[in-house]
């Protein structure tokens, strides 16, 4: 492979508090140096592209993903998600277990992990199992899946409703100092609803959640963690009660971290308009309120990342009653456009937003990766953040097209990405 030089391009690294316009050399799949002076570090022989101003950030750490694969390939595959993730500037997935079987055993990660290295355009890190079958009826093989590759321990995006054995588990996890992330939603009030409890769920006739679900098992919880001294983390956080919880607890010390998705700072309730059934997302889609409180929650850190949740669903999933309809939406392409919206609007700095999506999230699963350091990987991305773009359902890149933001016109364009500084998606620059 040729050494590959990028020039006039803006460098922004949040973990080496860089943002300058420079150069960045790579050579073998790593980085040499971003310090590069113009008229130095040249190899006779590579190849140049220049960056046109653009930025080059490190390739973004996608950190709660569910693909089809095994058992749903119809939704989504290994190699139609890496390619998704490719044309959205991602070059590091990690997935949930809730597959058909779960990852409930040593031999899943390691195909999940080879399955991802075949592809050779990203990385996947799995989640094992927090419960076998991610059932929440007998704790899986924390140990040996820990062994095996597991990054982290979780039942997807089923809340673990059994406290005793909520308990029991961070009690083991703890000892293995493994991370537990929890789908912060009581099971009990959730069940069968589709739209958060409100004037809109009621006029629509649907059944309905209420928003203190998700501050409910926060809570538990968090008391749990407190008892046992777990490293606790929860996806998708979608309400200001529940951001409010987990910030008291940060103050209070404990090892507690979450993450929130683009829909829970971009939408609110609003956008399932007549029963559209591509905005019906587990959580659901929230106030304008809380979506406000998940804006400055971002803004004061109290969120650690940001993450595609991405949930493909087939066709038929979605053509259905909105009651009926199957809950997800598909994230990977829009991860980054979604993020920049917030960049826009002047609640994060560019510096801010690139951080929850690489160094953040890397961080948080004790990973190397999310950085231009001299010596790391070359996974890069490379965006214009003035270039706009309009999503097309039906027209993305992937198997799964069930996106709620359908027609939307987003900012920041993706016109490359390197893994390992092999070129996996690439657009000319104008």
């Amino acid at each position: 492979m040729k050494p590959l030089l990028f020039e006039n391009v803006r460098l922004i690294d949040p973990k080496s508090n860089i943002d300058q316009l420079g150069r960045l050399l790579v050579q073998e799949g790593k980085i040499v140096g971003t310090d590069l002076p113009n008229a130095e570090g040249k190899p006779d022989e590579c190849d140049i592209i220049n960056g046109q101003e653009c930025v080059l950030c490190p390739g973004l750490v996608d950190m709660r993903v569910t693909v089809g694969e095994p058992g749903f390939e119809y939704r989504e595959t290994i190699n139609t998600a890496a390619s998704a993730a490719a044309a959205g500037g991602i070059t590091t997935l990690a997935i949930l277990p809730n597959s058909m079987p779960a990852i409930d055993n040593p031999a899943l990660v390691t195909l999940l992990k080879t399955k991802g290295d075949h592809t050779r355009s990203v990385t996947i890190l799995p989640y094992g199992a927090l419960t076998v079958g991610c059932e929440g009826k007998e704790m899986a093989e924390i140990g040996l899946l820990k062994e095996a590759g597991a990054i982290a321990f979780t039942d997807g995006n089923k809340a673990l409703a059994d406290t005793r054995l909520m308990m029991q588990t961070m009690s083991y996890a703890h000892g293995y100092d493994c991370l537990i992330v929890q789908h912060p939603e009581d099971p009990a009030l959730a069940y069968k609803g589709s739209a958060t409890q409100g004037e809109l769920s009621t006029r629509l006739g649907l059944p309905s959640i209420p928003a203190a679900a998700e501050a409910i098992m926060i809570a538990r919880d968090l008391k749990l963690a407190e008892i046992t001294k777990c490293r606790l983390h929860f996806g998708h956080v979608s309400t200001a009660e529940g951001l409010e919880l987990i910030r008291q607890a940060k103050e209070k010390g404990l090892l507690i971290s979450c993450d929130t998705a683009p829909v829970y700072f971009d939408l609110n309730e609003d956008a399932i308009g007549d029963f559209r059934t591509y905005a019906k997302l587990s959580p659901p889609l929230r106030s304008e309120a809380d979506r406000i409180a998940v804006c400055q929650a971002l803004a004061d850190k109290t969120i650690d990342a940001i993450a595609s949740d991405h949930f493909p669903r087939d066709v038929d999933d979605k053509r259905l009653p909105f009651a009926e309809a199957a809950a997800g939406g598909t994230g990977l392409v829009t991860l980054l456009s979604v993020t920049l919206t917030r960049v826009k609007d002047g609640t994060l700095s560019l510096m801010e937003a690139i951080s929850f999506l690489t160094y953040r999230p890397s961080h948080l699963l004790g990973q190397p990766c999310g950085t231009l350091a001299k010596g790391a990987d070359a996974d890069l991305c490379l965006f214009d953040p003035t270039a706009t773009w309009q999503v097309v359902a039906g027209h993305l890149p992937g198997l799964a097209q069930n996106t709620p933001f359908d027609n939307r016109i987003l900012p920041g364009v993706v016109l490359g990405t390197w893994k390992r500084g092999r070129k996996t998606f690439f657009r000319e620059i104008l």
